[in-house]
C-alpha cells in the first residue's frame, strides 16, 4: 500500500501552524519527528512517502496538482489545533481528487475534537500515541479487514460517529524505530540558538510527572495526555527510552553528518545517572546542542554535566517570578529555586533561554507582568521569550477558565500564544495581555546590548537571515 503524509500548505489564510509544539504559528521550522517515527514504523510493511508544502513554499494549487497526479491509497495528516482548519480543506481536496482513499489524521488536534475532520467512512482518527494503532489500522486497510476491532480510533460509520476503546500506552519505547529522517534530508531546519549544521531534535521520553494546570507539552505527549485523561481522570505516566537506545541513534546521527541538536522532551533532566551517558556521547561526537528542563532540576552536579558536555543553551519554563501565582498555577517551584537554577547555569556559563507566559492566573496584574519583564531583564539571560497562556480543551485551566467566565466569547478557539488572547480576567482584558505581551518582546529583543550580544553568534550571514526571519515573525506575526 502507498501512504503519503502530507503537510499541507496554511489554507486559513494564516501563517502555517507550528506542528511538533503545536500551540503556536511557524517561527522557524523544525522536523516533526512525531510523524517520522510513525513513517518509521509503517515502512517496514507499507511504500511511505513525505511531502512537505510547507517547506517547499508551495500553495493550494500546488497541493490540487500533487493530489490529481497521486497514486496514493492512503494520506496521513499530523493534526493541532492551530491547523484544524487546513486539515479540513485538505481533507476535501484529497477526497475531491481520491473518492477511495483512505484519510489517517492523528495529534492532539483530533484527539480532542475527534468529530471535525470525521467527514467519510473512510476517514480515521488516530487518538493519542499513534505508533502501534496505526501500525495494525494500515495492515487493516491493506489487506481489506474491518476495523472494528482496532484500539484508539474514532470513524465515521452508518450515521454516527463511533469512537473505539482507547489503547494501552506503549510499554516499551525502545522497540520503536529511529524518525524516518531520510524523508526530510531535502529540507533545511535550524535553531537560532545553535550554530552548527544540518541540525535535528531527539526525544528521549514522553510527558512530564508535574502538574502544571495550564500546560500543553509537546504535540505528540499532549495527545497522549488527553486520550489517557479521558479514561484515568489524570496524567499519563513518564516513560523513558534507555539511555543505551538514545545513544545508538545520538551514534548514528553523528554517523550521518547531523552536527546539531535539540533535545525535546517536556523535561530533559531528571537524573545524573541518565544525564550523564547521554551528555558523554554528545560531547564524544561534538555536537552543538540545547534542551528543556525545569529550574529545580539544576544542581551543581547537573550544571557542571551539562558545561562539560558543551551545552548550548537551557530553556527553562519559568512563566512568572511571583510566588502567589506560581503556587495557584501549581508550578510546584518557587521564585528562590528559579533563581538558583539560572545562578548555577550562568555559573558554569551556560546560555539561558526564559519561558514567560503571562496571564497563567486571575492573579496577573499588569504590574506582576512589568515586574516580571523587570526582573527578567535584571538577569541578564541570553533570552526571554514572552507568550499568552491559552485554556487548551484537555487542561486543569480550560475547566477554570470556562467555570469562571475567564474565556472571551464562552469557550475555547484555536488561538497563538504568541501574539493573540482569549483570555478576559476582572483585573487584566485580552487586549491588555496582548499590548504587554508585544511591548515585552520589543523591549528585550531590540534593546542594543541583545542585539550586539547576539549579532557575532551566528556561524553565517545565512544563519543570521533565518534568525531575522524569526524574530520578525515573532514580533509582528508577518
Amino acid at each position: 500500500m502507498i501512504i503519503t503524509f502530507v503537510v499541507p500548505p496554511s489554507l486559513d489564510g494564516e501563517l502555517p501552524a507550528e506542528r511538533t509544539a503545536g500551540c503556536t504559528r511557524l517561527v522557524y521550522p523544525m522536523p516533526n519527528i512525531y510523524e517520522l517515527i510513525v513513517a518509521a514504523v509503517l515502512e517496514k510493511e507499507h511504500d511511505v512517502r513525505y511531502r512537505d508544502f510547507v517547506l517547499e513554499n508551495e500553495g493550494e494549487k500546488n497541493l490540487e496538482q500533487f493530489l490529481m497526479n497521486d497514486k496514493s491509497d492512503c494520506y496521513m495528516l499530523w493534526s493541532v489545533n492551530l491547523s484544524l482548519e487546513t486539515d479540513l480543506k485538505t481533507i476535501r481536496h484529497i477526497r475531491n481528487c481520491h473518492p477511495e482513499a483512505w484519510i489517517v489524521v492523528m495529534g492532539p488536534g483530533v484527539t480532542f475534537f475527534t468529530q471535525k475532520l470525521l467527514l467519510d467512512e473512510r476517514v480515521v482518527v488516530v487518538r493519542g500515541e499513534p505508533e502501534l494503532t496505526v501500525r495494525e489500522l494500515a495492515g487493516a486497510i491493506s489487506t481489506g479487514q474491518h476495523l472494528d476491532s482496532i484500539k484508539g480510533i474514532s470513524v465515521f460509520k452508518e450515521g454516527n460517529v463511533r469512537h473505539h476503546p482507547a489503547r494501552e500506552l506503549i510499554k516499551e519505547l525502545d522497540s520503536l524505530p529511529f524518525p524516518a529522517r531520510h524523508f526530510i534530508e531535502k529540507y533545511i531546519y535550524t535553531n537560532p540558538k545553535l550554530k552548527k549544521h544540518p541540525y535535528t531534535t531527539v526525544l528521549t521520553s514522553r510527558n512530564c510527572p508535574y502538574k502544571c494546570i495550564y500546560c500543553v507539552p509537546s504535540s505528540l505527549t499532549f495527545a497522549r495526555e488527553i486520550e489517557f485523561k479521558r479514561d484515568h481522570d489524570r496524567k499519563p505516566p513518564i516513560s523513558y527510552r534507555s539511555a543505551e537506545n538514545i545513544i545508538e541513534e545520538l551514534d548514528m546521527l553523528a554517523a550521518n553528518g547531523y552536527r546539531a541538536i535539540t533535545f525535546i522532551d517536556d523535561n530533559f533532566i531528571t537524573t545524573t545517572k541518565r544525564l550523564r551517558p547521554i551528555c558523554e556521547c554528545v560531547k564524544k561526537h561534538g555536537f552543538s546542542w540545547g534542551c528543556q528542563a525545569r529550574a529545580d532540576a539544576i544542581t551543581e552536579e547537573v550544571a557542571a554535566i551539562l558545561h562539560d558536555a558543551n551545552c548550548g543553551f537551557v530553556d527553562l519554563g519559568v512563566e512568572s517570578f511571583n510566588d502567589d501565582i506560581l503556587k495557584y498555577i501549581k508550578k510546584d517551584i518557587t521564585s528562590e529555586q528559579i533563581y538558583e537554577g539560572i545562578r548555577l547555569l550562568k555559573k558554569y556559563h551556560i546560555p539561558v533561554k526564559l519561558n514567560i507566559l503571562i496571564g497563567t492566573s486571575p492573579l496577573e496584574t499588569k504590574e506582576t507582568v512589568k515586574d516580571t519583564l523587570r526582573k527578567a531583564k535584571a538577569l541578564k539571560v541570553s533570552q526571554v521569550m514572552f507568550n499568552i497562556v491559552a485554556p487548551f480543551p484537555g487542561t486543569e485551566f480550560y475547566d477554570l477558565a470556562r467555570e469562571n467566565g475567564w474565556i472571551a466569547g464562552g469557550d475555547y478557539v484555536p488561538t497563538d500564544v504568541q501574539h493573540h488572547s482569549i483570555l478576559n480576567y476582572p483585573n487584566l482584558s485580552s487586549k491588555e495581555m496582548e499590548k504587554m505581551l508585544f511591548r515585552n518582546n520589543i523591549s528585550f529583543f531590540l534593546r542594543p546590548s541583545f542585539i550586539l550580544k547576539n549579532i557575532g553568534r551566528f556561524g553565517s550571514f545565512a544563519d543570521f537571515k533565518i534568525a531575522l526571519k524569526a524574530l520578525r515573525r515573532k514580533l509582528f506575526h508577518t
